[in-house]
């Protein structure tokens, strides 16, 4: 008697045994490398027809990336902000007192005092 999972080794979608059930053939691709004023490349893959973008933002630093790897963009080249977490747009949005207000209120809310 076998134990133990009966699934194990298999990733959902694979198909049995692990085959590939899409068939047909895919899009014709190309592979495009950006450059950073970093030194960061990155290589993102395009369809063979499509229109290549002059400028991606690189996806390391934020700082946009071009084409040329001897002449990298500037961090001006664009109108692009380097990459932000949430908390940095929330803190653009609310001052120190506002988000205190609000963290006081919903304690509040949870301690049923309000």
């Amino acid at each position: 008697m076998a134990h133990g999972n009966a699934i194990r080794g298999t990733r959902v979608g694979a198909g049995p045994s692990g085959e590939d059930d899409r068939g047909g053939d895919g899009a014709e691709r190309r592979r495009v490398d950006y450059f950073c004023s970093r030194g960061h490349r990155s290589r993102l893959i395009f369809a063979a027809e499509a229109e290549v973008p002059k400028f991606w933002d690189c996806p390391r630093c934020g700082l946009p990336a071009g084409l040329d790897e001897h002449s990298a963009p500037g961090a001006n080249s664009y109108a692009a902000v380097p990459y932000r977490t949430h908390m940095a747009y929330v803190r653009e949005r609310r001052s120190d007192e506002d988000g205190q207000a609000l963290l006081d209120e919903a304690l509040a809310k949870l301690r049923g005092t309000s």
